[in-house]
């Protein structure tokens, strides 16, 4: 009656589990991803600053390809600065050097600084410093009256020259009015646009001589890397546009811009106001809800780039013309001392001149940054789906799915997201969702390994109580035998496995888990017990069994060695009906072991200890090393005579200093004695002594040969030999090679 009700309550018991372990997943799961979301929809996350770091990876991973727009750096370098003197340079020097670009045909001269002092270095203003400090001096009338500042502004005047202009909240100074209008469709864009409180301007005589006038100070970010731009700005209630953009409007001839917003014609309007792009004319660029523009870096490899002290040099009109007639010309720094270096995605210390010419070069260029609006609903759906995905499957499965899902996800997440920069350059954040799968995979992984732990050693339980019938009869004859101790013995002592038990073991419910165990464990016992060996324990889906003892038994290596092949015959027949076939290995090995009751005085158990035991369980473990099912040490095939052996490996277990010469079984004697295993034992012979004296190029020759020859079953072993050979002819074996393996692993 016991028998028969017994396992009831194991099924009850497997099947809340499961419920059990589904409810805490999910609830822990769901919790986790919940704290992510709504993170994100808080604002400004942790995230924020490692998803611009990763678009700033994308960009040097891939940047952007020069559009080789028709743009020129006259550049204010260290050199120039040592010929011509330190900065500020006289405003009549900077008027030369515009008059030379105007000459050669400049469309645009457009300047990243601001000159918002006079200047002085004017004969005027050198007299009256002098006359201060008591030294009086009459300059001739003509020269007295010459300004510095005026030259400049005439310069400014004869050329296309576009003055700069620097945005600040700090500065409350009256700003000069904009060169160009703006025209817009839908919203007023001066709605849409933070208002700053002033600026630095150039002086008015200058800002009134130039032909445009924009904007060159960086919005910069939070760590202080330049990734985007406002193409428009306002301040005073006055819109101004970006330097590049004034560049490129001047260079064109073109009298305003036009300014598009969510409800222009043909636009989507959402309800939310925003800026879609801007044209200045034939370009248009697409912004940014507030005007501005992502950066798209290509580093400008092929930019011309002149120093500005060779502007004056007596042939700089025939030897630049080339390079300025019809191209934007930047005037800007890249010496240290004069602070213009700004950081980028693609540089660390970039000319703040070189950017205003990347955007320039992506506008002409029409290659554009973009985060579509549907990004951040995009990155939000995405982590719900993907998370919850994680979720139903830590649910149903196991550790191992559990991980191999979460990579296989993660994995998928960046590919997507990196698949929409390189093809359509959209900004699309893997961090998000990379989140989600983390918060998920952290939360749930703990929990499960703690159940599936929980689980195990409840199946593991059902098979505890199996002992040997040998040993209960050995008792009832001597119940005295019921003392702690043992003897020392010669035992035959074997180790079996199942391959892949955690895996298969993760993809199959206890109840499932526990019939198959049962359906393999019993006929793996009815095997070894009518081979008269004494079950010592089952560990999970693992054995350990020996032979001569309790009692002696003449021959044991040799029925242990029938045994396995038994074992493994009785295992094919197995996963004929088997929905998920198995695989086993087996170690052998005698020698000398202590036998007997060991354990406490209050609980034990007939057992053998000792490095024999401790060899045989290594040498079951090297058989997923070597691809074989069943392994020997040299002294069972030495006590085995007549058997189908073939030598492996000469090892050095974990443990043991003296190596150990291992033999995989293939078969009885009607196998040994079959012509085609005399043939590949042969050749297999003839393998090993190349292998041992180090030759692998007669080793290969050989292997070559053998492989043709050789069963399925030896696959494995060989494709690890043609490794090992292809490592040695690599790099040969050194000095004192003795084809000793040392395992690094139990």
């Amino acid at each position: 009656m016991k028998d028969s009700v017994a396992p009831a309550p194991a099924k009850r018991k497997g099947a809340s589990s499961r419920g059990r372990r589904r409810r805490w997943v999910w609830a822990v799961g769901m919790a986790s991803l919940a704290l992510v979301l709504l993170a994100a929809a808080s604002g400004r996350t942790p995230l924020e600053r490692l998803t611009h770091q990763t678009f700033d990876l994308y960009q040097i991973l891939k940047p952007r390809s020069q559009a080789g727009a028709p743009v020129t750096v006259v550049d204010i370098d260290e050199a120039s600065l040592g010929e011509l003197g330190q900065w500020p340079w006289s405003r009549a020097l900077i008027a030369r050097m515009v008059e030379q670009l105007g000459e050669m045909g400049a469309a645009a001269i457009v300047f990243d600084m601001v000159f918002a002092e006079p200047d002085r270095t004017s004969p005027a203003a050198l007299t009256r410093q002098l006359a201060r400090a008591g030294i009086d001096i009459e300059l001739p009338p003509a020269l007295a009256r010459l300004d510095n500042d005026a030259l400049l502004a005439e310069a400014f005047a004869r050329y296309p020259v576009v003055a700069g202009l620097a945005l600040s909240d700090e500065q409350r100074r009256a700003l000069p009015a904009p060169k160009a209008g703006f025209a817009w469709g839908g919203h007023d864009p001066r709605t849409l646009l933070r208002d700053v409180a002033g600026g630095v301007a150039n002086l008015d005589v200058l800002d009134g001589a130039a032909t445009g006038l924009g904007v060159f100070s960086f919005a910069r970010s939070h760590d202080g890397v330049v990734r985007r731009l406002p193409l428009i700005q306002q301040a005073g209630g006055q819109v101004y546009p970006a330097l590049a953009l004034e560049a490129l409007r001047v260079a064109q001839g073109a009298s305003g811009y036009i300014v598009r917003t969510t409800a222009a014609s043909g636009q989507f309007d959402s309800g939310v106001p925003a800026i879609v792009d801007l044209r200045a004319g034939a370009f248009t660029a697409p912004t940014g809800p507030e005007g501005w523009m992502w950066v798209y870096y290509s580093g400008l490899a092929d930019m011309v780039s002149i120093p500005a002290a060779r502007l004056l040099d007596d042939d700089a009109l025939s030897r630049f013309a080339p390079m300025v007639s019809g191209h934007i010309v930047l005037i800007g720094t890249s010496a240290l001392g004069l602070r213009d270096l700004v950081a980028t995605p693609v540089d660390a210390a970039m000319p703040g001149v070189n950017v205003h010419a990347e955007m320039i070069d992506q506008i002409m260029g029409q290659q554009f940054l973009v985060r579509p609006d549907w990004a951040v609903g995009f990155e939000v759906t995405l982590t719900l789906l993907a998370g919850l995905l994680l979720i139903v499957l830590a649910a149903r499965g196991g550790a191992l799915v559990t991980s191999a899902a979460a990579l296989s996800l993660l994995c998928a997440v960046i590919a997507l997201s990196w698949g929409a920069f390189a093809l359509r350059a959209w900004l699309v954040d893997p961090l998000l969702p990379a989140a989600g799968l983390l918060a998920v995979f952290l939360t749930t992984m703990p929990l499960l390994l703690l159940l599936t732990d929980v689980e195990k050693r409840f199946v593991r339980s059902a098979f505890s109580r199996y002992l040997s019938p040998t040993l209960v009869d050995r008792l009832a004859e001597h119940p005295q035998a019921l003392t702690l101790g043992g003897e020392t013995r010669e035992l035959t002592l074997l180790f079996s496995d199942i391959r892949g038990f955690t895996t298969l073991s993760e993809t199959l419910d206890p109840d499932a888990l526990t019939t198959l165990l049962n359906d393999f464990l019993t006929p793996m016992t009815d095997v070894l017990m009518a081979s008269n060996a004494t079950i010592d324990k089952y560990m999970g889906d693992a054995i350990m069994a020996f032979w001569n003892a309790p009692l002696p038994l003449a021959n044991h290596p040799r029925r242990a060695c029938l045994a396995a092949l038994a074992m493994s015959a009785r295992l094919q027949t197995l996963n004929q009906r088997w929905k998920t076939p198995v695989s086993i290995g087996i170690g052998l090995h005698t020698g000398p072991a202590c036998v007997g009751n060991l354990g406490s005085a209050q609980r034990f158990s007939y057992s053998a200890i000792g490095d024999s035991v401790n060899l045989a369980s290594r040498v079951e473990g090297l058989t997923k090393s070597y691809g074989v099912e069943i392994l020997v040490t040299e002294t069972v095939r030495d006590q085995s005579p007549g058997l189908a052996f073939l030598e492996v490996d000469r090892v050095r277990v974990v443990g043991r200093r003296a190596p150990v010469v291992l033999y995989t079984l293939l078969g009885d004697e009607a196998t040994a004695r079959s012509a085609d295993f005399i043939t590949l034992s042969k050749a297999h012979r003839q393998l090993m002594q190349y292998w041992y004296a180090a030759e692998p190029a007669a080793a290969e020759h050989t292997l070559h040969d053998i492989r043709r020859l050789a069963p399925p079953t030896l696959e494995g072993l060989y494709a690890l030999y043609a490794r090992r050979l292809q490592a040695m002819i690599a790099k040969p074996a050194p000095a004192g090679w003795d084809g000793v393996f040392d395992a690094q692993s139990k």
